[in-house]
């Protein structure tokens, strides 16, 4: 019978890293509201400088565009919330770091800067693997905190579910 107790090996940046490595999958991470916990959870994980090179936080509209490649036109017509921000991201980040996989995370953390159209706790993660790149929309709630740390959660929940198909 299990203790219940949490262990590092299962946490998932530990079962995402056992099979980057495993595998030779290269991975980066490209966040807005996240601010880099996706990419400080990742390197918790012992042995993740064997997958995971370097990633971007680009808060900015200007930083999306300059690093990542995000068009211009789909800041002005869809935001830097939006489904198509999150694809060019993640699809960004790993063009131009060479990698395998990509992570991007984008949305309104709060407690400021939501509308009735996009309120705050809205999130888009878009994980990029293999060519193909898939777009999560999420709404968390709570803080400015607890929806940080539950789009970190759900980014590396969606990237381990998408290794896990892969490698099947």
């Amino acid at each position: 019978m299990s203790s219940g107790r949490i262990t590092k090996e299962s946490q998932v940046e530990y079962k995402i890293a056992k099979i980057l490595i495993h595998y030779g999958i290269t991975v980066t991470t490209a966040e807005s509201c996240t601010g880099g916990l996706v990419a400080g959870t990742l390197v918790n994980a012992e042995g993740i400088s064997a997958s995971f090179k370097e990633g971007f936080i680009t808060y900015s509209n200007e930083a999306k565009i300059r690093y990542l490649g995000v068009s211009e036109k789909t800041l002005e017509k869809q935001g830097a919330v939006s489904r198509e921000c999150a694809l060019e991201m993640a699809e960004g980040a790993a063009r131009n770091t060479g990698a395998d996989a990509a992570v991007a995370v984008t949305g309104i953390a709060g407690p400021d800067g939501g509308t009735e159209e996009k309120p705050v706790g809205l999130v888009y993660i878009a994980v990029y693997l293999n060519g193909k790149t898939i777009v999560k929309r999420c709404h968390f709630g709570g803080d400015r905190n607890s929806v940080r740390h539950a789009a970190v959660k759900e980014a590396l929940d969606l990237l381990y579910c998408q290794l896990l198909h892969c490698a099947q």
